[in-house]
């Protein structure tokens, strides 16, 4: 693999739910020490989404190299969240149907 996996977490500050998903966000990040994670905050950081429009939170964006593997809203359960980025580790094919404005914020992101 070229490149490590990297999360990002599509998320806003007043959102009770965010706040929430953040503890489960940390203590899945612990369990995988091999994945780069960052919190995004959609209002802190508007002018870097450009075009994108987050509509449910939190949404989670997760590349590898110059791919998006995968887009979309999350259940804010750490099962799930763990469960998805194991399938992705080890995952090389890009995610097909990813949001343009999406894969251009992943380019954006590795600038």
């Amino acid at each position: 693999m070229d490149a490590e996996l990297q999360v990002i977490s599509l998320c806003a500050q007043w959102c009770g739910t965010c706040r929430d998903w953040q503890p489960m966000v940390d203590a899945v990040a612990l369990a995988h020490p091999d994945v780069r994670w960052r919190w995004l905050d959609i209002e802190d950081e508007a002018d870097l989404l450009g075009d994108l429009d987050v509509e449910t939170l939190p949404t989670l964006l997760v590349g590898r190299g110059d791919r998006v593997l995968f887009y979309g809203p999350v259940l804010p359960k750490a099962e799930l969240l763990s469960r998805l980025i194991e399938s992705l580790v080890t995952r090389e094919k890009a995610a097909s149907g990813v949001d343009p404005d999406a894969a251009a914020l992943w380019q954006r992101l590795r600038a």
